[in-house]
């Protein structure tokens, strides 16, 4: 069975569209020159490059079949819808146009710039030319509002064995390529899954490989580490010693200088502070302090005990010899 389209009613704005009614198709014609037969009144083309419908070439000048069709009622009511919206609308506009009061004698009509941003007017307008080639388009048909509901009745068509293609014949081909190309995706596939696995076998080596030198790089970098810090600390201890040292050879060198600078001054200071008594001999200073101020009080008390006795002593012989004087001079008187 073979359908054939139904004639359609083309758009009022001329745009193209295949139509046709249903009819018999025609006895094929074999190894025959490209002859014009009439059916029904249309012409047949046996070669579609005789045909007048189908394009050769470049689309330029392209053939568009006139529409014989009689317009939709409903698509002409539709423009005159629109058509009346349209003159309402304008009469509308021009009725509630503002109309401006005419033009006064005192009156100075001038130019005002209203945009955003003011620019500097001239006399002289700046143009340019400028030209650009475009290519040729052709005019596209305007797209159908409407499109009508298929009507009508399909006709059948009478195939004779032989005008169709042999499926036992003509089917081996296809399978072939069907079968060839299953094959192949097939092998690809296996192809494929031997190669993936061989990248994930490579790629567990690869990460074996990558984990053992991982381990090796951070025991490198723990016995590099271990190495720096040991040596960190010798440098530390070796700064100490040196330190210590240029310490020990300061003090010594203080010594020295020391020494020699007071080898001449302690025998001087020495002999100052012994002048000065505050270098002394015990015994000397305790028979000093002690003994000989003692020693001079006994004396000096035995001195005084003397010297009174000696006064008391010179009194009684001066009184003894007053009054012995006494005496011989009563005796005398006598």
């Amino acid at each position: 069975m073979t359908s054939v389209l139904q004639p359609k009613r083309g758009p009022p704005d001329g745009s193209y569209t295949y139509s046709s009614r249903p009819h018999a198709a025609p006895s094929r014609l074999r190894h025959t020159e490209p002859a014009v037969m009439e059916n029904e009144g249309r012409p047949v083309y046996g070669n579609i490059m005789y045909d007048r419908r189908v394009v050769r070439g470049n689309t330029y000048a392209q053939h568009i079949l006139p529409v014989t069709a009689q317009p939709d009622p409903v698509e002409i009511q539709w423009q005159q819808e629109a058509m009346r919206r349209a003159t309402a609308r304008k009469g509308a506009k021009d009725k509630f146009q503002t109309r401006s009061s005419g033009t006064l004698e005192e009156r100075k009509h001038i130019d005002v710039q209203t945009e955003l941003y003011l620019e500097e007017l001239s006399d002289h307008i700046e143009d340019a030319s400028v030209e650009c080639q475009t290519d040729a388009f052709l005019d596209k048909p305007a797209t159908p509002l409407f499109i009508p509901a298929k009507s009508g009745k399909d006709a059948a068509t009478q195939i004779e064995e032989g005008e169709l293609f042999h499926f036992d014949l003509e089917v081996q081909p296809v399978l072939q390529v069907l079968v060839g190309k299953t094959m192949e995706q097939a092998l690809l596939e296996v192809l494929e899954e031997e190669e993936l696995a061989g990248l994930r076998a490579q790629q567990c080596a690869f990460q074996e490989l990558r984990n053992a030198e991982l381990v090796e790089v951070q025991r490198l970098e723990e016995q590099e580490s271990r190495h720096r810090e040991e040596k960190d600390r010798r440098i530390k201890q070796q700064r100490l010693i040196l330190k210590k040292e240029r310490e020990t050879a300061e003090k010594i060198a203080a010594r020295t200088f020391t020494q020699h600078y007071l080898a001449d001054l302690l025998p001087s200071v020495y002999a100052n502070l012994r002048d000065h008594g505050y270098f002394y001999d015990p015994v000397q200073r305790d028979i000093e302090t002690g003994f000989l101020p003692w020693l001079m009080a006994e004396v000096n008390n035995t001195l005084e005990k003397h010297d009174v006795a000696r006064t008391v002593l010179d009194m009684l012989i001066q009184d003894v010899t007053n009054q012995r004087q006494e005496v011989f001079q009563c005796v005398s008187c006598k």
